[in-house]
């Protein structure tokens, strides 16, 4: 089910990933690159999951 929590929970992901990105795009490292790729893939999977749950609470009321 959407909430608030699980918008807020996918912008600390998308907040968390500019330190990573930062080391791989201006610095080369490649350990970094897989953590973006990584944590891309869980924001994927949670932009997924709340936008079900935005659609599910739309078609409730």
């Amino acid at each position: 089910m959407a909430s608030i929590d699980k918008f807020k929970e996918l912008k600390a992901l998308i907040d968390g990933l500019e330190g990573d990105a930062d080391k791989f795009f201006n610095k080369g490292n490649s350990a970094a690159g897989t953590r973006v790729r990584k944590t891309l893939q869980d924001i994927k999977t949670h932009a997924q999951t709340l936008r079900l749950g935005v659609q599910e609470l739309k078609n409730s009321k």
